[in-house]
């Protein structure tokens, strides 16, 4: 027997059980259990447990799937409508103004913890707060059954403008051009009908499964090897499909894939953290700025024209950071 492989597999046992634990007692106490599996990845961090490729593997391929599922889910249609790109675009904005200009006081001041950087830090630290979880939004719609609801579609809708928004940054800040044989991508979309047909032969077994790995996993290495971001390449293979009947039972199947391999993403999110005093401090300093974020996404939604209710429930499933801050803080 490979006795080093069953280290690794006890190993890999250990955090498994952690994550159930915490995660059913957070479903106890009424909290989502993403919950627990952050906390796993907080007492894991504090043991000395350094997340490994397994862990790695299992957030990568868990973003791409729930990005391709969240193509399947979404709309063209909503993308354009003001109330998504407008509100996107001017939130961030305003953002950018209000939290940059106030980091920036507060390091000019000498305040701890702020003093000493520049004006263009605190543009990039405020850029990172202006954007709201993709994966706990969607999971909290998930299982509240609004995935399709008018507030769900628009709160999809503005996180999807947010990924287009990071992907640029992202791009930029790194000085990567996209390749020139990126061009050939957008003959995904004469293709569009080929992925229909395949799709409707599939049936409702394991191709079907297959099908919409092959659509996720294959999308994200053909935007990848292009030179773009390969999550985006993941979510407009599901927007190139959603309009077809079986997209909404592909959907579905791939769900259990992806809440398995999600389970790896807030581990490692838990696991990236530093339990410090000072840790501690800036997440206290960040809990009142995430209600002027809320209030500017009430605002906005409103003035285009939106129900107050319709308003109030998406801008509530936004009320979060996202974890992109923690790519862009290396940067920083």
């Amino acid at each position: 027997m490979d006795f080093e492989w069953v280290a690794i597999a006890l190993s890999d046992v250990v955090w498994i059980s952690l994550a159930f634990a915490l995660g059913f007692g957070s479903r106890l106490f009424g909290m989502p259990p993403l919950v627990g599996f952050l906390v796993t990845g907080f007492v894991l961090n504090y043991l000395g447990i350094a997340s490994g490729d397994v862990l790695h593997k299992l957030a990568d391929l868990g973003i791409t799937l729930l990005l391709f599922t969240v193509g399947l889910k979404l709309n063209l249609k909503m993308l354009l409508r003001p109330q998504v790109w407008a509100v996107t675009s001017v939130h961030i904005g305003l953002v950018i103004a209000i939290f940059g200009l106030g980091i920036f006081v507060l390091a000019l001041i000498g305040a701890p913890l702020f003093a000493g950087l520049d004006f263009k830090t605190a543009l990039l630290l405020a850029f990172a707060l202006s954007f709201s979880s993709t994966v706990y939004v969607v999971k909290a719609l998930e299982e509240k059954g609004e995935m399709k609801s008018l507030h769900g579609r628009i709160a999809i809708g503005i996180l999807v403008m947010q990924d287009l928004a990071a992907v640029v940054f992202l791009a930029a800040s790194a000085g990567k051009v996209p390749s020139p044989w990126a061009l050939l991508l957008f003959l995904l979309i004469p293709m569009r009908p080929l992925f229909h047909q395949l799709l409707q032969r599939t049936g409702h077994g394991e191709l079907l499964i297959l099908y919409g790995l092959l659509l996720a996993l294959g999308g994200a290495e053909l935007f990848e090897l292009g030179g773009v971001k390969g999550d985006l390449g993941a979510l407009i293979m599901g927007l190139l499909i959603s309009t077809h009947p079986k997209s909404s039972e592909m959907s579905k199947t791939m769900m259990g894939f992806k809440d398995i391999f999600l389970v790896g993403f807030f581990l490692t999110i838990g696991m990236a953290g530093e339990m410090s005093l000072e840790a501690l401090v800036i997440g206290a300093l960040l809990v009142p700025l995430v209600f002027i974020k809320s209030d500017l996404f009430y605002g906005l939604m409103t003035r285009f024209k939106l129900r107050v209710r319709t308003s109030l429930l998406a801008t509530l499933n936004l009320t979060t950071y996202r974890e992109f801050g923690l790519i862009v803080a290396p940067i920083g």
